[in-house]
């Protein structure tokens, strides 16, 4: 395994970026039209983004996608390219309005890594409803996304206690949610990914080393020739490399790992098998032949509980793929985008099981003396709300992201990082547990 690097502050550049207006719904260009037309387009509008529930069993959200959201933001432009593509079911008035739009809206939102809760107003969206209506597709895609792979990975870091976890899904989703899923990962604490185009992007740590491939490409007309496949990475990658020992059988292949690597064999990895029974026997068997300081790498269809379950065996790095970036393991975030006020009069949805609650809404969050978090409040008002026992803190959420079209707040990502580790601190013990149960924090709207 290779020694992840420092990720650098903030995201590579990578020349011009294109265009991110198409990564919208059909739905949303032919409301801007009838709006064009009535008049109502320019109504002041304020649209908010929340979960109406956890994805079951969930206690906590981790809140990720808010700097790749403001990336794209910044791309949201129709050009001679995009418009092309939608003109054949818009009218003239509004390709035109299209051509020029620009983003000129106030954004703000929870902090990227924060935990969220049911109803959480995670995201808050200002403009004319023009301008708002057109975003929905491109919040709620980066946002649901993330967001979810932040959560599980958490929870995975969560069951891991100090040992490593690495993501290496790259190959189970998506090619473009795979980086996306490299950096929600990373930020919920996962150590370092397999995929490169999340390090040149985003600096992401990476790390890797070979697959079964390799082994068996050293077969000869006499059979397979374990040791020589080893010995041929030890002289490329040294012997602090990480071999891989299952591809035949597991004790022959750790006795040809240390003796084509010797004392200084950086670690062997196990990729199926009862994982737990094979660590025990694999530690004692490294011990035995003179290599202690190897450390043991295990893989496989590995999720939160089975990491869990693993947490007292003699493993040292956990490699985590498909559970993470496309199992039930990360589930959709669930979040919707909703108009909640519009020229200062609220607006709520009162469909059976779909209600809102309408009107623009500020965060808070209420902690007690020791810093331990006890429930969440949303207020219409600016001003901070009265905790309801003396001696709690009352914390505000949101934070300007966009002022008038412009980007304001660009976090480092090693800063959402601490955030999410400094929030899982401070949830409840109960919220902490993989065990089904309901959501962690009450969020409640004060008058």
């Amino acid at each position: 395994m290779t020694k992840p690097v420092d990720a650098p502050p903030t995201a590579l550049a990578g020349g011009a970026a294109p265009s991110t207006a198409l990564f919208t719904d059909h739905y949303e260009l032919t409301m801007l039209q009838a709006a064009l037309a009535d008049g109502s387009a320019e109504r002041a509008c304020v649209f908010e983004v929340f979960a109406r529930r956890l994805p079951e069993g969930r206690r906590y959200g981790v809140v990720a996608g808010t700097g790749r959201f403001l990336e794209a933001l910044a791309e949201f432009r129709f050009g001679e390219a995009e418009l092309a593509v939608v003109e054949p079911f818009l009218n003239a008035q509004t390709l035109a309005w299209l051509q020029g739009f620009r983003f000129g809206g106030d954004v703000d939102g929870y902090p990227e890594g924060e935990l969220y809760f049911p109803n959480s107003p995670v995201l808050t969206v200002r403009g004319s409803f023009a301008e708002c209506v057109i975003l929905e597709t491109l919040v709620l895609s980066v946002f649901n996304h993330d967001s979810a792979i932040a959560a599980a990975a958490a929870r995975m870091a969560g069951a891991s206690g100090d040992r490593t976890l690495v993501e290496m899904g790259s190959r189970r989703t998506h090619e473009q949610a795979a980086v996306a899923s490299a950096r929600a990962a990373w930020i919920a604490g996962f150590a370092a990914t397999s995929n490169l185009s999340a390090a040149r992007r985003y600096g992401i740590p990476t790390t890797g080393t070979s697959a079964h491939a390799f082994t068996l490409l050293h077969t000869t007309g006499a059979g397979p020739d374990e040791l020589g496949a080893f010995k041929a990475q030890v002289a490329a990658l040294g012997p602090g490399t990480t071999l891989l020992v299952d591809t035949y059988d597991i004790a022959t292949g750790v006795e040809n790992a240390v003796a084509a690597a010797g004392p200084a064999l950086g670690a062997v990895r196990i990729d199926s098998g009862d994982l737990g029974v094979m660590a025990r026997k694999v530690r004692a068997q490294l011990d035995s032949l003179g290599a202690p300081g190897a450390k043991i790498v295990v893989s496989g269809d590995l999720d939160e509980y089975l990491i869990a379950a693993l947490r007292a065996e003699p493993i040292d790095v956990f490699g985590v793929g498909t559970s993470l970036v496309a199992g039930s393991g990360a589930p959709t975030a669930g979040m919707v985008y909703k108009l909640v006020e519009v020229e200062d009069v609220p607006v709520a949805k009162r469909s059976a099981s779909k209600q809102t609650v309408g009107g623009a809404k500020t965060a808070w969050r209420v902690s007690r003396p020791s810093g331990v978090y006890v429930e969440e409040l949303t207020s219409a008002s600016r001003d901070a709300p009265q905790a309801d026992e003396a001696g709690l803190t009352v914390e505000p959420l949101q934070v300007p992201l966009v002022r008038d079209g412009e980007v304001v707040s660009l976090e480092e990502l090693g800063q959402a990082r601490a955030r999410v580790a400094e929030g899982l601190v401070r949830l409840p013990w109960e919220g902490l547990s993989l065990s089904p149960g309901d959501p962690a924090l009450t969020v409640r709207h004060v008058r």
